[in-house]
């Protein structure tokens, strides 16, 4: 009987494991630039989005920015005395966890602090999130920019939507002369909800962008020295570097 075509072994040996390569890397990438900079600063993100983080990467091309697994970065650093490559060094580990990561540099710390402090980027809230602001379509006809400033210049949702809106996510409208209505005000969201996908489905269509992308300064390290900047931000517990990242 002739095999079937259909059946086909596949060797797997030669797969080659990209993680541990990518924490060489990440790892060597470290080690390299601790060479170059004076100033090693760790940073945590509220509300990651990755082109916002490139356009961060592209205003500091002169310095280094580096986003990874802690535990590898703290490697880097050194987790231990006997370990760290510059005096005092291991001290930073113990920033690094959660969504942190490294910015080495020789800008002086007012220019990074000024420079983080100003930028704030707005933008949807994903699935997860913890709602910033209350929001409620008021009754009536509904709007494309429903109970915001300025909405005399909106125009109506299109029709088209209404069924999206009623089936899909759950408001409870209905079309009167061409016109999606409500006839009560209807609640989306309370300030300190955790959004479901439904929620922040509304929120888009509404142009509700109440996520804002920032990056935190928690700590940084210079002329064997670790100086916290303003204290450590609210819940963030210090372990060495340790988190739940695999080796």
């Amino acid at each position: 009987m002739p095999k079937s075509k259909r059946s086909k072994l596949v060797t797997l040996t030669k797969t080659q494991k990209k993680g541990r390569e990518g924490k060489e890397v990440l790892f060597n990438q470290i080690r390299d630039a601790l060479a170059v900079y004076k100033y090693v600063w760790v940073f945590d993100v509220a509300n990651m989005r990755n082109s916002f983080l490139k356009d961060v990467r592209r205003e500091w091309a002169g310095s280094k920015l580096l986003f990874g697994r802690t535990k590898v970065m703290a490697k880097a650093l050194g987790l231990t005395r006997e370990s760290e490559v510059l005096e005092n060094l291991s001290q930073l580990t113990k920033y690094l966890t959660g969504a942190v990561g490294l910015l080495l540099t020789n800008e002086p710390p007012e220019t990074v602090k000024t420079y983080f402090e100003e930028y704030v980027k707005s933008d949807f809230p994903r699935a997860g999130q913890i709602a910033s602001v209350s929001f409620s379509i008021p009754e009536g006809v509904i709007y494309s920019r429903a109970g915001q400033i300025n909405e005399a210049d909106d125009l109506p949702l299109p029709h088209s939507l209404e069924s999206t809106l009623r089936v899909q996510l759950g408001v409870p409208t209905n079309l009167k002369n061409g016109k999606i209505v409500l006839d009560d005000e209807y609640s989306v969201c309370e300030e300190g909800d955790v959004l479901d996908a439904k929620q922040t489905r509304l929120l888009k269509l509404f142009g509700i962008a109440c996520a804002e992308f920032k990056v935190g300064l928690v700590a940084y390290w210079a002329d064997g020295k670790v100086h916290e900047v303003d204290g450590l931000p609210s819940g963030r517990e210090m372990k060495g570097g340790e988190d739940s990242d695999d080796e």
